[in-house]
């Protein structure tokens, strides 16, 4: 870890519908690359964003449901 890094990097992850952000998450990096690799699976249609929050984060910081919800079955 570098002097100025404080911790893990924050992420901030949104869906979009067009101009409208359906979800919006943030989290420390790897669980918001989980969160933003199952919403691209689940949304395929719609673009999802995983960008660096500014520090300090205002955002809070949330659990991701348990890896049943993650699930996913082409049908």
């Amino acid at each position: 870890m570098s002097g100025d890094e404080v911790g893990p990097q924050r992420r901030r992850v949104r869906v979009w519908f067009g101009d409208h952000v359906v979800a919006d998450y943030r989290a420390a990096a790897d669980v918001a690359d989980r969160y933003a690799a199952a919403m691209e699976r689940r949304f395929a249609g719609l673009r999802v964003t995983n960008e660096p929050t500014p520090d300090p984060d205002p955002g809070p910081d949330r659990v991701l449901p348990g890896e049943r919800l993650w699930e996913v079955a082409p049908k």
